[in-house]
């Protein structure tokens, strides 16, 4: 038995925490507030509400919103010159992953010198040591699909080079996390589905990992229990308090899951899908190609007990077989109305395939050191392959 647990941000979960943020001892004066080029923040009155606690605690504030879904270098920089120009000393995100994300990499650019990408490892990134510490960061979160509110990790595209990478450190956690349940009533079906099944995928993935432990496999199987029995409903019926607030917890338990232990290669094969499609969500990406990647893993034999295991924490308490997982896994998808999600839709064609196979490979490759069996570039082609509509 033999595990790392860090874990230094203060989270506050539950229904109404955000009006709880003006008693917290904030870690600054001045914040650079990130969030996201949509309209979503102002329409439902979330950043209002923001806003209203900040004055309350008498904390200065700038807005940059102009984060993208998949959000890409050059706003890091421009955020990062805000905050230095503005004379901000914290980073606030707020929205989902991307906001959260962009929130955590500006935080370290506001601190550097040179180009964000010096200090990304994998592909073309320089990883360069951080010499300063990054500014503080507070994650207010709006969805429930990446769990960046429990972990350091904070993925950025570089829409130049379309490499999609992960990044983080100690530093880069967020010092306080606010997940307020209230805050995701309004998400619509689909994209809570996405969400949901990229906190599913966190988990699941966590679960597989070759440096699993004791710690995120506990974490890891209560998500994958909490999203069997309650994504479905969530998507279903955004209004129940009970299915988000479930879903909420799932998809923070994925975060630590990620940090405990990590992601494997399937995360590897969308982010290459969505640095050269950038319109597509990312939880859409990785329920696309999910079951024929879990299908290798089921045939392989390297993780089969592990698989039943995922299988009855879904929902099917008889699982005996590692495709039991894959079946469940169909079934949720299909009771959340994403089973017939198409890459074409979103402008991937099959003659790019084996190029986004190569970028997988090239800027997350790592992650392909965390699987349970090896995949080959021609596995992780015809995973795409089969995965194609």
């Amino acid at each position: 038995m033999s595990f790392n647990y860090f874990m230094p941000t203060r989270i506050l979960f539950g229904k109404g925490q955000l009006s709880n943020l003006h008693k917290q001892k904030l870690p600054g004066k001045k914040a650079l507030i990130v969030t996201s080029a949509g309209t979503s923040m102002k329409k439902h009155g979330y950043l209002g509400r923001l806003e209203e606690q900040l004055k309350i605690a008498k904390v200065e504030y700038v807005l940059f919103d102009k984060i993208l879904p998949n959000p890409i270098k050059p706003h890091v920089m421009e955020g990062a010159q805000l905050a230095k120009d503005s004379g901000c000393d914290f980073i606030i995100g707020l929205g989902g992953g991307s906001s959260i994300d962009s929130a955590k990499s500006i935080a370290v650019m506001a601190t550097n010198e040179g180009d964000y990408w010096d200090y990304i490892s994998g592909g073309s990134g320089k990883a360069k040591p951080v010499p300063n510490d990054p500014l503080p960061i507070v994650a207010i979160t709006t969805t429930a699909g990446t769990g960046t509110e429990a972990d350091p990790w904070t993925v950025i595209t570089n829409d130049i080079s379309n490499e999609k990478i992960g990044y983080g450190y100690d530093k880069t956690f967020p010092t306080l996390s606010i997940v307020d349940p209230d805050l995701m009533m309004t998400v619509p079906p689909h994209l809570t589905a996405f969400q949901g099944f990229d906190a599913l995928f966190h988990s699941t993935e966590g679960y597989i990992n070759v440096v699993a432990n004791e710690m995120s496999d506990l974490y890891a199987l209560k998500s994958i229990e909490l999203l069997g029995k309650y994504l479905k409903v969530a998507v279903n019926d955004g209004s129940n308090e009970e299915a988000r607030e479930k879903v909420a917890l799932a998809n923070t338990l994925a975060g630590m899951v990620e940090w405990l232990s990590g992601c494997t290669s399937e995360h590897s094969l969308e982010h290459a899908l969505s640095a050269f499609h950038p319109e597509l969500p990312h939880g859409a990406g990785l329920i696309m190609i999910s079951e024929e990647y879990y299908t290798f893993f089921a045939k392989s034999g390297a993780c089969d007990k592990r698989l039943v295991d995922m299988a009855k924490a879904l929902g099917k308490l008889d699982a005996k077989e590692p495709m039991d997982f894959v079946t469940e896994l169909a079934k949720l998808k299909k009771a959340c109305g994403v089973d017939e999600l198409k890459m074409s839709d979103y402008g991937v064609n099959l003659e790019e395939l084996d190029k986004i196979a190569k970028n997988a490979r090239e800027t997350m490759g790592a992650l392909f050191n965390c699987d349970a069996a090896q995949l080959s570039h021609e596995d992780v082609v015809e995973i795409y392959r089969k995965s194609y509509k």
